[in-house]
């Protein structure tokens, strides 16, 4: 069990780069199970093959606190066919990046992810030409004011890419909004790194914007530059495999954040 979770898991896959690279192994494994269920556990739910609770590479029991993402996990398990494709089970990865990674250690994983309230994609506009600059402007302008409205963090913009200081008071009410729990900052984590924003990922958590609308937010100037120019080989041939695992992270928030346990 422990080569086959380094296999289908990955070794980090809060980083989306490692989890792609270890993903595009050739090698898959043989399905080896029949049955795939879910049972209850201490803590929550446990997916077991042929009744055995699937374990991490460590050893560590995979005990995920709601049913919701319980089943979806099952579900990768189930739909495998005669090999195991790991780039087919990204929630499966996930889980197994919050029990390995995250458990143990949540407010290290949050205060990484809060470093990007300090250089956010959002911060940086494009000068010209005028219509890239309203694209932007509509995509990320809502989010911010948002982010000022309701959080009272209020962020300094620039053109270009030179840094810009950003207010402690900002980054402090920003960090100060991110959930507690680990499985909720695992999902951040892995958004704000596929996106480039953790206040794109904030903006999902508390249900400012939906997922659909903070994907095509991150992607603003690549789809920009596609328009104009046609689209980057590379770039698109990355972009399916990253929306498997923006969609998965933005199911586990919506699973573990629901609407009445928001905040503003």
């Amino acid at each position: 069990m422990r080569e086959l979770f380094d296999e289908v898991a990955g070794r980090s896959p809060l980083d989306p780069q490692e989890s792609a690279r270890q993903a595009s192994r050739p090698a898959l494994r043989k399905r080896f199970y029949t049955e795939v269920g879910v049972k209850d556990a201490d803590g929550g739910f446990a997916i077991t093959l042929d009744g055995k609770p699937i374990r991490t590479p460590s050893g560590r029991h995979v005990v995920i606190p709601s049913r919701q993402i319980a089943d979806a996990v099952a579900s990768e398990w189930a739909a495998q066919q005669e090999t195991l494709d790991p780039m087919t089970m990204p929630l499966t990865r996930l889980a197994n990046s919050v029990v390995e990674g995250v458990l143990d250690r949540a407010q290290v994983v949050a205060d990484d992810l809060a470093k990007y309230f300090h250089s956010d994609l959002l911060f940086y506009r494009a000068g010209h030409p005028e219509a890239l600059v309203a694209r932007e402007a509509a995509q990320w302008d809502p989010v911010l004011f948002w982010a000022a409205e309701a959080l009272g963090a209020r962020f300094i913009l620039s053109e270009g890419v030179v840094h810009v200081a950003q207010p402690e008071q900002a980054v402090a009410a920003a960090r100060a909004a991110l959930p507690d729990d680990p499985w909720s900052i695992a999902a951040m984590h892995v958004i704000t790194t596929l996106t480039g924003s953790a206040l794109l990922a904030l903006a999902l958590a508390h249900r400012a914007r939906d997922a659909d609308q903070v994907w095509a937010a991150a992607h603003v100037d690549e789809d920009w530059n596609a328009d104009q120019w046609g689209a980057d080989e590379e770039a698109a041939g990355r972009r399916p495999g990253r929306l498997k695992d923006f969609n998965a992270a933005a199911a586990v928030l919506a699973a573990m954040i629901p609407p009445a346990a928001q905040g503003p």
